[in-house]
């Protein structure tokens, strides 16, 4: 079996799913795991410690020599890098007043992680679809959603976009409410979800969940929208405060106090990365990240359950036609995702404000429309909130020409 990561200079999260691969005996005999990026450096650091563990590991920076044969590829970089692109989309919406905390799923961020990322995947599934046509692809990259839907749109490949946001909140609720394990049903989209079922033990834990005062201090968003919508979002609160209108305003800065939004947070969090040592050694227990589950489960036919990012098709029956994150299962069978039905109508509405960005950013990026750029950003819940429709033109015009250089 051949697995290829194509981003595998990002050392932490190659280590983890390459990792995770080599804690099920029957994957790991006869694994061939194919490695590219564009950075040698980094690129050697992941060859390094994945030949420490006595895998056959290949390297390159050629992307259509790790696809070759492929049968399963993992996607997880980040076009433009840090530096430059992320650093811009957060300094030039800064001079409007545009203030981001993450800046990588919708907002003027993600528009712009959008355009520049969607043609990469794309090409990608073009290669893939000559050199390992059968081959599954486990998409990590954001946006997320976009991605997934440009993929659908544009590509024959079989993919799933794959996220920790599932699993790791319902582990943060389970400590909030001091017991082990939660069991859920949750859907929507990406960084967007929800849970419209939360039990322990058989048992309804949303009463107390909303009754709850001691809220940590890092997590004041998704309390205060889950006090006025009902239900639980998956995405942390920093995330979620610039996915809507109600958080983050210059002209209201006892909000951000308020509810402990980390502005520019992505950017330090790139910055304490950055700073850290390269890991040397793989790990050697496995995470919670399904992608090698869903691997074990494609190979050996043991059932998996997960949530992943898939088209609309009869899933959820009050959005429209889009990527959503939605319970599925994987075994000998391949990939099925399970219908959910109807959303709370109130949980519609609110994903339907993100689901019009990430339409006309995936137009946009199909059709090279600049007007759908223009589109896109004036329809964001954020930059609504916070700028006129003449400042979010201009901005969009600063943008694309700092990434122009």
């Amino acid at each position: 079996m051949k697995v290829t990561l194509i981003g595998a200079g990002s050392t932490v999260f190659a280590r983890t799913l390459i990792s995770d691969i080599l804690t099920f005996p029957e994957l790991a005999e006869g694994l061939t795991v194919a490695l590219m990026d564009v950075d040698a450096e980094r690129l050697r650091a992941t060859e390094r410690m994945t030949a420490a563990a006595g895998v056959d590991v290949q390297a390159t920076l050629d992307r259509r020599a790790a696809l070759d044969g492929a049968d399963y590829v993992f996607t997880m970089f980040q076009v433009g890098g840090y530096r430059p692109a992320t650093v811009i989309d957060f300094d030039v919406p800064k001079r409007f007043g545009l203030r981001q905390t993450i800046g990588d799923t919708v907002g003027i961020g993600g528009i712009m992680r959008g355009l520049r990322t969607i043609p990469v995947l794309l090409d990608v599934c073009s290669d893939m679809a000559e050199l390992c046509p059968d081959a599954l692809l486990l998409q990590y990259v954001n946006p997320m959603a976009m991605l997934c839907w440009a993929v659908a749109r544009a590509s024959s490949i079989r993919a799933v976009g794959l996220c920790h946001s599932v699993q790791g909140t319902a582990r943060d609720l389970a400590a909030d409410l001091g017991v082990d394990r939660l069991d859920y049903r949750c859907a929507g989209i990406n960084h967007l979800a929800f849970y419209l079922e939360l039990m322990h033990g058989g048992r309804d834990v949303y009463p107390h969940l909303r009754a709850k005062t001691d809220i940590p201090n890092w997590n004041r968003v998704r309390y205060e929208v889950l006090r006025h919508f009902g239900y639980f979002c998956t995405e942390s609160s920093e995330h979620l405060a610039e996915y809507v209108p109600w958080f983050i305003k210059s002209a209201r800065p006892e909000l951000i106090e308020e509810f402990n939004i980390p502005l520019d947070e992505y950017l330090l969090r790139c910055e304490e990365q950055l700073a850290q040592s390269v890991p040397e050694r793989l790990a050697t227990q496995r995470s919670d990240e399904y992608g090698a589950e869903i691997i074990h489960a494609l190979e050996t036919g043991e059932s998996f359950r997960f949530n992943g990012n898939v088209m609309n098709d009869g899933l959820i029956d009050n959005l429209p036609s889009c990527c959503v994150e939605v319970p599925c299962t994987a075994d000998e069978n391949g990939i099925t995702a399970q219908p959910v039905g109807a959303l709370p109508p109130q949980l519609a509405a609110l994903i339907r404000t993100n689901v019009n960005v990430q339409e006309l950013t995936v137009e946009a990026a199909l059709t090279d429309s600049r007007d759908h750029v223009y589109h896109a950003a004036m329809l964001d819940p954020h930059a609504a909130a916070e700028l006129s429709l003449e400042e979010i033109h201009e901005l969009v015009d600063q943008l694309l020409e700092a990434h122009s250089q």
